[in-house]
C-alpha cells in the first residue's frame, strides 16, 4: 500500500447502476413467496407502486447516507426524470460532495477498507469505507460553491433556492449533467438540505461570509421547513420513499405536525418505506420504525414497511421493478420549485 501512488489508488471509477437497463420484476416478484428480508422488500415495492399509481398522491423522496459515491445517482436521477418524486429531502453531502462534485466533472474511485489512512492522508485521498475521493477536487467544489454564493445579490435564501442556483450553475458551465441537481432544476423539482452546511456547501459559503462580512448570502433552514410544509398542505395525500433516515426523515414526518402547528388539519402521510440499517433500540431516528412515527401523529401505518437493507442492494431492486412495471407513466410533473417561487413572490407582493 505505501508503495502506491495517488494515480494508482485513483484510477478504477464507481459505475452507476442503470436500472432503466436491469428488469428487476422477476427476482422481486418471486420474493413474495420468500421470508424475512426478501419479502420486506417485496411489500416495499408494492407500497411505493402504489403511491405511484395514486394520481392523487405527491412522493417525498429522503436521502441520507453516502448514496451518490457509492453508485446511486443514476436511479434517483431515473426517479427524477420520470416523476417517480416530486421533491428530494437530503444530506447535504449526498447533493453537494457528491453529485455536484461529478457535475464539475470528478469521479468517485473504487477503493478498499483495508488501507493505511494515514498514507491516505498523506496522498490527500478521502475514504467513504471501501470508495475514495480526491481532496484537492472536493476543494475545488468548495471554491465552486463560494463563486456560486458571490454572484448573487445579498439576501436569504432556503437550501432549495440556493440547491436551483446550483443547478442554474450546472446548466452553463457544469460538464457533467447527467446530475441529480441539473435534472431536479430542469424538471423544477425541488431539493431540501435542512442541514446544508454540514458538507461542501458549508466550506464554501463559510469562505463566502469570511470574504464578504455582513454583505451575504444567508440559507435559512426555517424558510426551508416552511417550504416542504406548504408542499404538504397543498398535496392531497403524501407518499414518503426514505432512504437511510436522520434529518432528511425527520423534516418529511415533521411537516405533518408542522402543518397542524399552521392551524390546518393535515392527514399522516398515506404511504411510507423506509430501507435502513439502523437499530430501533437505540432511541435514534434512522432506526425508529414507521408505525412509531404513528404515536407522533406522522405517518399512517396501513402502506406501510420497513426494508432493513443496505441501501445498494434495497434501492435499485425496488426502483427498477416499479420503473419496469410503468407504474410512473400516469403521472405528471408537478413542478413545485416553479410554485414554491410564485408563493414567495405573492407574498412579497401583499407585503
Amino acid at each position: 500500500m505505501n508503495k502506491n501512488t495517488n494515480k494508482q489508488l485513483l484510477k478504477e471509477t464507481i459505475r452507476h447502476i442503470d436500472i432503466k437497463n436491469l428488469d428487476m420484476r422477476g427476482l422481486v416478484k418471486a420474493m413474495a413467496n420468500m421470508a424475512f428480508t426478501s419479502r420486506d422488500v417485496y411489500r416495499a415495492t408494492e407500497h411505493f407502486e402504489s403511491m405511484l399509481r395514486d394520481k392523487d398522491c405527491t412522493i417525498l423522496l429522503g436521502l441520507a447516507g453516502s448514496l451518490i459515491s457509492a453508485g446511486l445517482k443514476q436511479v434517483i436521477i431515473d426517479m427524477v426524470e420520470y416523476n417517480m418524486v416530486d421533491a428530494i429531502v437530503s444530506t447535504g453531502a449526498n447533493i453537494v460532495d457528491q453529485d455536484f462534485f461529478e457535475a464539475l466533472g470528478f469521479k468517485h474511485y473504487i477503493g478498499s477498507k483495508h488501507v493505511d489512512d494515514n498514507h491516505l492522508r498523506q496522498l490527500g485521498i478521502d475514504r467513504i469505507y471501501d470508495t475514495f475521493i480526491n481532496e484537492e477536487e472536493l476543494k475545488v467544489c468548495d471554491r465552486t460553491i463560494t463563486e456560486i454564493a458571490e454572484s448573487l445579490a445579498p439576501r436569504t435564501l432556503s437550501s432549495r433556492e440556493f440547491i436551483d442556483e446550483m443547478g442554474r450553475w450546472i446548466e452553463q458551465n457544469g460538464k457533467d449533467r447527467n446530475s441529480i441537481v441539473h435534472t431536479c432544476y430542469r424538471k423544477r423539482v425541488p431539493i431540501f438540505c435542512p442541514a446544508f452546511s454540514d458538507s461542501s456547501a458549508g466550506f464554501g459559503l463559510m469562505l463566502h461570509q469570511w470574504n464578504s462580512p455582513g454583505n451575504t448570502v444567508h440559507i435559512d433552514s426555517v424558510r426551508d421547513f416552511l417550504e416542504l410544509t406548504k408542499i404538504k398542505l397543498d398535496a392531497h395525500s403524501t407518499g414518503i420513499f426514505i432512504v437511510g433516515g436522520g434529518v432528511p426523515k425527520n423534516f418529511i414526518q415533521d411537516t405533518v405536525v408542522a402543518g397542524e402547528v399552521l392551524g390546518f388539519k393535515t392527514p399522516m402521510h398515506k404511504y411510507a418505506v423506509q430501507i435502513t440499517v439502523a437499530d430501533e433500540r437505540d432511541g435514534g431516528l434512522s432506526g425508529s420504525t414507521l408505525k412509531e412515527a404513528c404515536s407522533w401523529g406522522k405517518v399512517d401505518t396501513t402502506f406501510e414497511q420497513m426494508v432493513y437493507s443496505e441501501a445498494t442492494l434495497a434501492f435499485p431492486l425496488i426502483v427498477s421493478v416499479a420503473y419496469h412495471d410503468d407504474a410512473w407513466k400516469a403521472r405528471t410533473e408537478r413542478q413545485y420549485s416553479a410554485r414554491l417561487d410564485e408563493w414567495h413572490d405573492s407574498r412579497r407582493a401583499h407585503r
